[in-house]
């Protein structure tokens, strides 16, 4: 076979710091586009709206459009991509994860870049390709344009409601068991890892899991958080799959999202399913264990009365959401360890109900 090498795209601009959404005018005109479209999740106008035209005053880029949408169904998107002014060159999109998505197919449709700029760091989302829409009525996860910009406010990230920070936490702990599952794949002859992106979902967890904090809300903390979904986000990139992310957990996650009528946070499913496979895997629990104490996070999933039962239906689910996987939950042995963690570990006992 021939050797070769891939083609990859990564975000050109990368800000991030404290008080970023006062200078996102003069950070998009320094990368020479003069045209912006401008999607806004909801509230964003209310919160930000005033910081964000103020910031484009004296600038020559201009706003040509404003569009306050984050109605993720495939319908509502390709409608509103047909209203976007022909002169733009640049789509911008502010807010939460939604919003964000929307404004990425928009781009994807109109072949135009994207710059993201999350308002919370709740996954990886922002920094990936991939958008989450309702197609046909169910949640689908379909690739879009890889953002050509990412600028993150960190004022803004850390003012979030804590849930989000929280949710950011459990789903970048998530890269754990994900690169363990996918290294589990190619031991079992079912798929080969890409080394490089298998380097870049390491690094992401493990400079994140040391870091040393005293607050969830402190700059330095949410930086590194923000940095390591960032990475994260490339890893997929550049894996051209969703594996160096997402294993066993987020399937069991994704099977939640199925039973539930209104399912929780992601990367808070996410989380839970990441020490509850990092104890079925024997790999690296004691480190998932210590950050999801250190940080709170155990203590914060208790107030969102997660079921054990709801999550043991979602175990048996989730082979069936992605069945050309080979993770550890596809093999029943370990779904049964899995779902006998359940009922015997103590802090699933304690956090979940």
């Amino acid at each position: 076979m021939k050797a070769g090498s891939n083609k990859i795209s990564i975000p050109a601009i990368l800000e991030v710091g404290k008080g970023n959404l006062s200078y996102i005018g003069a950070l998009i005109e320094k990368s020479g586009f003069s045209n912006i479209v401008l999607f806004l999740g909801q509230g964003i106008n209310d919160m930000f709206g005033e910081k964000i035209r103020q910031s484009f005053k004296f600038q020559s880029t201009k706003i040509v459009k404003t569009i306050e949408n984050d109605n993720i169904d495939i319908n509502n998107i390709i409608n509103t991509a047909f209203s976007i002014p022909a002169e733009a060159d640049v789509i911008v999109g502010i807010g939460g994860g939604k919003a964000l998505d929307v404004a990425k197919y928009c781009s994807f449709l109109k072949k135009l870049p994207f710059i993201s700029v999350p308002t919370s760091a709740s996954n990886d989302g922002y920094s990936s390709s991939s958008c989450s829409l309702i197609i046909e009525g169910k949640r689908t996860t379909v690739n879009a344009v890889m953002p050509y910009g990412i600028v993150v406010d960190i004022d803004v990230i850390k003012e979030a409601p804590e849930k989000y920070i929280f949710s950011g936490i459990g789903d970048l702990v998530s890269k754990i068991t994900a690169v363990y599952d996918w290294e589990f794949e190619e031991k079992n002859g079912k798929g080969k890892v890409d080394d490089f992106a298998v380097m870049i979902a390491k690094k992401s967890v493990n400079s994140f899991v040391r870091t040393q904090f005293n607050s969830i809300r402190e700059d330095f903390f949410i930086k590194e958080l923000v940095d390591s979904l960032t990475m994260s986000g490339i890893a997929v990139e550049i894996a051209q799959t969703s594996a160096p992310a997402s294993g066993s957990e987020h399937l069991i996650s994704h099977a939640l999202d199925k039973i539930l009528d209104v399912p929780k946070l992601h990367g808070l499913q996410v989380g839970v399913a990441t020490y509850l496979m990092a104890k079925v895997q024997e790999h690296r629990y004691e480190r998932v264990t210590k950050v999801f104490r250190d940080t709170g996070f155990f203590e914060h999933v208790k107030t969102h009365a997660i079921k054990a039962s709801d999550l043991e239906k979602a175990i048996d689910l989730a082979p069936s959401i992605k069945p050309n996987r080979y993770t550890y939950i596809h093999i029943d042995e370990y779904r049964q360890k899995a779902k006998k963690l359940l009922q015997e570990d103590e802090i699933l006992k304690d956090i979940l109900v």
